[in-house]
Formats: structure tokens, C-alpha cells, sequence
């Protein structure tokens, strides 16, 4: 059996040695970062530019993607030459002529029976109407010119009758056209930009091969026109420029004559569509460099503060011995604005928090040191005793001393975990009724013969108020009710046996009032406020270290922290003759805010 234990034992160590390893190697010290967020810049101003800047490249690469203008200028190019090549092919049609090998005709009988011997559609359709290419070359010559436009003319057996790049007036230069220049390759730049535009700019169209002298019925335009139809079409050339085709027949009433092909040069829509880009383009500059300057600004007025704020609160945390201002932006009127106020008051409370700690601990240095000081003297002083009259006075000396550090450390520490305690517990709401009556009342049953009695006085409500709600505080009782056992030691250990404590609640306005009335000797008045102050109290020397004086200020924090008020002041009887009032005792007066008419408490 003890073997098994220690093999587990030894078994629970390995675990345990292996799992640093597994939490280093999972915990925050090394943050695994995935996806694209390593990209993202760490700067705000880097982060306001890289956005704004990704939304007008998206705007921008939409416009260009989605943009209609290419399909519009080739459906306008599309008609354009379709109508052209009507024209044309009429205007060639009509200088076609009749081949009439086999057909002998009389011109002197001709103009008696015109109507006889005109033959009709279906006569006509047999018959040959060649083209002649010395007659329809010039009239290609007169209608293109002025034009980039090619014009290709194709007989039914799909021979190239006629191509107008190579028709020429007398005095004409015979042009032809020249490959592409070669891209310098000393200019990368330039040729990453026109990759990119390949890129991004590619067409799917087909390549366009060119016609042969005698193979235009594989061309699926030409066939389509041999046939009567008229057909459009788009294909790039050898350069990867867009040429528009249009292809219709060449007929004479039924009879088809050839195809005529009209294309467009190359490069004439793709410099139209790059003017287009251009102009794109040099708007996406001119709009980034302006939302580049627009972020910068932007951010500026963000991150600066921010970057002065953090700096300041960075200064605050190294600070020592020293109050660092944080810098004030509250003109703003804006989240930075917010922020700054916030910042400022936290520090300003920090601060204040740092003073009231160091000024406790003072307080408790020094209310210790007296304790410590007199039990000291006494346990030094008793081995010196020879009576044991002597001896039994220095050991109630030591009793009251220790009897007095076990009441103050035992008050210190309450009012050191006080404001932690008030910030964690949750608020609801409190019946003062309720709580007043029950403290009252167990305060009477437990009193000793000397002690006070306690008089309780709760008056009406104003016409109209609900009678449950109007005597409730949003608070914490078992706190609230701290504050009232204290005000009651502290009035009663100043009363005089036979006397009456009389406590009384009203309702004043917006808030619950209770306060307490003693019979003592009441408070000079340069005390009223120096009573709420730790360690401190003014009593008879009899009392000398019954007393901590701590219950005061502890009941002002904890009103304080419910938005209440706490006050003392003097009871004055009638004035006499002289014009003087006597003091007939001390008023503790507590004011705490009244439930809200739409508070909803979580009533127990």
C-alpha cells in the first residue's frame, strides 16, 4: 500500500514539473497571432490612414471593376460600324455587275417590253453579280476616309477580294504597322505598373487571327455573312488590344455577293479606356493624399492627446514624493475630453488617497506608541517593585494597556477595510423605521442601571407620501446601523444616569433625517468639526483609553459613502437675563438621500 501512494506521489511530481512548460508555452507571454493581424499597423495614426485609405482603394477598385463605360463604348462602336457597314455594302452591292455569258438581250426590243422582260427576284438570284475590286476599291477609299476603320471585303468561296490597308491613291504612303517597342528593363517601376495594368486589366476576350487570301469561310463572322446574316463581334488582336468586328452581307436583291468585315484598329477603345483609368486614377491620387493629410489631422487629435495622457499616467505610476499634473483636455468637449476629466479626477483621488493612508498610518503610529509606551514603563518598572501593593497596580496598568491596543487595533482595522467593504457590497434598500426600531429597542433591553435610556420619536409623513417608501435610504443596513449603535455609545458614555437619550427621524425634503440628543456637558464649540477626526476625543480624564476615537470618523465615512451628511451641534436652552443660552447637550444629525420615486429595490 505504501508503495502505491509513493508511486503516485512520484507520478503527481512529473506532472507537475511538465506543466510549467504547457503554461509557458500557452500563456500570454507568447501571444499567437494568426491570420492577417500581424499586418495591421500598432499606431493609431498608421491604423486611421491604412482604413481610410483601404476603404477608397475598395471604392476605387469597384468603380473600375463594376464600371459599365467598356461594354457602353463597345455596344456604341458596335452600331456605329453596323450602320457603316450597311452603307457600305449597299453602296458596293450597286456597283456590282451582271455576268451575262449565257444571256443574249435585244436593247432595240428592250423599251417596248420592259415589263415583260425584267426578271423578277427569283430570276435575279440565280444569276453571277461579281465585284469588281477596281470599282468597289474606291468606294471603300471614299467612305472610310478620314477613318481608323479596316474594311475587308470576302467572295462566297471565301477569297479576300479586297482589304482597304492596302488600297492607295496615287501619292499615298504606304503605311504598315511596327511591333510593340520593347519595355526598357532599366525602368522596374515601370514595368511593375504595366504588369499590375495587365493584371488587372486583362480581357477575356478571343484572339483574333488574320484573314488569310483564300481561307474566310473558318471564320465564323465571315461564314455567318455568306449566309445573310449580319453578326458582331470582339476579339483582341496580337497586342491584347480589343477590335470590334462587324460582319454583313454584300447582296444584290437575293443574290449574296460577299461578306463585308468592318473592324476597328487596334488600340482605339483600350486609349479611350485608359484615359478613362487615368483620369481614375489621378482622382484616387489627389482624394488620398487628401484623406492622408484629412487621418493625419484626425488622428493627431486623437493620439496626441492619448499619447500625453498615457505619459502622464506612466509619470503617476514612477512617481515618488511628487504630484504629477495630468494634462487637461476637458475643453474639448468630446470623448477625449471625458476621458481627461476622468483620468484627472482618478488621479486627484489617488492622490488624496495616498494622503488620507499616510496620515492613517501616522495617526495609528502614534496612537500605538502611547499603549506601547505606558506598557513598556510598567513591565520595566515591575521588576523594581518590592511590595505587592506596587506590584498589583503595574499589572492593572499592563491589563488596561493591552485592553486598550486590542480596542484600537480592532478599530483600525474595521476603518481600513471599511472603504473596500462599501465598495463591494451591492446597495438596496433600507427601512430606517425598521432598523431604528430593532437598534432601539435592543439597545434599552441590554443597557446596565447607569446607562441612558433611549427614547425613540419617528414623525408623519407629509400628506401624500407612501408611508413604506418614504422612509427608506438606498444604502447598506448592517453599515447604517454601525452608524447608529456609534452615535449611541458615544451619547450615552457622556449622559448622566437618569437622563433619556431621545432620537428622532423626519423626513426633510428629498432626504431622511435622524439625529441624537444627549444631556451631556455638549461640545466647545471650536470641536464640531474636530470631533470627526481619527484618534481623536475630548473626555473626562477618567475615561482616559476607553475610547479609541475612531467611532466618529468611521460613522462620517460611512455616511459620506451613501451621499449622506453627518453634523454635530449644540442643544441651547432658553437664554437669561444676561442674554446667554445654556447648553442642555449634544445633536448628532445624520441626512441621508430618500429612495428615488423610480428606484425598484429588491425588497426582502
Amino acid at each position: 500500500m505504501l508503495d502505491k501512494v509513493q508511486a503516485a506521489q512520484a507520478e503527481t511530481r512529473s506532472e507537475g514539473e511538465e506543466s510549467p512548460d504547457s503554461t509557458e508555452s500557452t500563456g500570454p507571454a507568447a501571444p499567437q497571432r494568426g491570420g492577417f493581424r500581424h499586418l495591421i499597423p500598432r499606431r493609431l495614426t498608421s491604423r486611421i490612414v491604412f482604413l481610410n485609405l483601404l476603404g477608397l482603394v475598395v471604392l476605387v477598385a469597384g468603380i473600375l471593376y463594376f464600371n459599365q463605360f467598356r461594354q457602353g463604348l463597345i455596344d456604341a462602336r458596335v452600331q456605329s460600324l453596323t450602320t457603316q457597314a450597311h452603307i457600305i455594302a449597299a453602296a458596293i452591292a450597286g456597283s456590282a455587275t451582271v455576268d451575262t455569258g449565257s444571256i443574249v438581250i435585244d436593247p432595240d426590243s428592250l423599251s417596248d417590253t420592259l415589263d415583260e422582260a425584267r426578271p423578277d427576284a427569283d430570276q435575279l438570284s440565280g444569276l453571277d453579280f461579281p465585284i469588281n475590286p477596281e470599282t468597289a476599291g474606291p468606294i471603300l477609299r471614299r467612305l472610310l476616309a478620314n477613318t481608323t476603320v479596316r474594311a475587308r471585303i470576302v467572295d462566297p468561296e471565301g477569297n479576300l477580294v479586297i482589304d482597304s490597308r492596302f488600297l492607295y491613291s496615287r501619292g499615298d504612303i504606304i503605311q504598315s504597322e511596327l511591333p510593340p517597342l520593347a519595355v526598357d528593363a532599366g525602368n522596374p517601376l515601370k514595368q511593375l505598373w504595366d504588369s499590375f495594368l495587365t493584371w488587372a486589366f486583362s480581357y477575356d476576350y478571343p484572339r483574333q487571327p488574320e484573314y488569310g487570301l483564300d481561307n474566310g469561310k473558318d471564320f465564323p463572322e465571315v461564314a455567318a455573312a455568306l449566309n445573310g446574316a449580319s453578326v458582331s463581334l470582339v476579339r483582341l488582336n496580337d497586342r491584347g488590344q480589343i477590335v470590334v468586328l462587324v460582319s454583313v452581307p454584300v447582296q444584290r436583291y437575293r443574290a449574296v455577293l460577299g461578306a463585308l468585315v468592318l473592324s476597328t484598329s487596334g488600340g482605339e477603345i483600350d486609349s479611350v479606356l485608359g484615359a478613362e483609368r487615368r483620369v481614375v486614377f489621378m482622382t484616387f491620387g489627389l482624394v488620398a493624399l487628401v484623406t492622408i493629410l484629412l487621418s493625419v489631422f484626425l488622428a493627431g487629435t486623437i493620439a496626441a492627446p492619448l499619447r500625453k495622457l498615457a505619459a502622464a499616467a506612466e509619470r503617476v505610476r514612477r512617481g515618488v514624493n511628487k504630484r504629477v499634473e495630468i494634462p487637461d483636455y476637458t475643453a474639448r468637449q468630446d470623448e477625449i475630453g471625458e476621458l481627461s476629466g476622468a483620468i484627472r479626477d482618478m488621479t486627484t483621488s489617488l492622490y488624496n488617497r495616498i494622503d488620507a493612508i499616510e496620515a492613517f498610518a501616522a495617526d495609528v503610529s502614534h496612537e500605538l506608541k502611547n499603549p506601547l509606551t505606558s506598557l513598556r514603563s510598567a513591565v520595566e518598572t515591575l521588576s523594581f517593585v518590592k511590595t505587592d501593593e506596587q506590584r498589583a497596580r503595574l499589572i492593572d496598568i499592563v491589563k488596561h494597556d493591552v485592553k486598550r491596543l486590542d480596542r484600537l487595533i480592532t478599530d483600525i482595522s474595521d476603518a481600513s477595510r471599511l472603504d473596500a467593504e462599501l465598495a463591494r457590497a451591492e446597495l438596496h434598500a433600507v427601512d430606517m423605521v425598521k432598523l431604528l426600531t430593532a437598534i432601539v429597542d435592543l439597545a434599552n433591553e441590554v443597557r446596565k442601571p447607569d446607562q441612558a435610556e433611549i427614547q425613540l420619536d419617528i414623525a408623519r409623513l407629509p400628506p401624500g407620501m407612501d408611508p413604506v417608501r418614504g422612509y427608506m435610504v438606498v444604502g447598506q443596513d448592517s453599515r447604517l446601523g454601525q452608524v447608529v449603535r456609534n452615535l449611541l455609545d458615544n451619547a450615552r458614555s457622556f449622559t448622566r444616569p437618569g437622563t433619556r437619550l431621545n432620537v428622532r427621524m423626519r423626513r426633510v425634503g428629498d432626504e431622511v433625517e435622524f439625529r441624537v440628543d444627549d444631556s451631556g456637558p455638549g461640545i466647545r464649540p471650536d470641536n464640531l468639526e474636530r470631533i470627526f477626526e481619527r484618534f481623536y476625543t475630548d473626555r473626562p480624564e477618567v475615561s482616559f483609553g476607553a475610547n479609541s476615537g475612531l467611532g466618529l470618523s468611521i460613522s462620517k465615512q460611512i455616511v459620506e459613502a451613501h451621499k449622506g451628511r453627518i453634523w454635530a451641534e449644540n442643544r441651547l436652552g432658553k437664554a437669561d437675563a444676561t442674554g446667554e443660552r445654556t447648553v442642555l447637550g449634544a445633536r448628532f444629525i445624520v441626512r441621508l438621500p430618500a429612495v428615488p420615486e423610480d428606484w425598484v429595490p429588491p425588497y426582502g
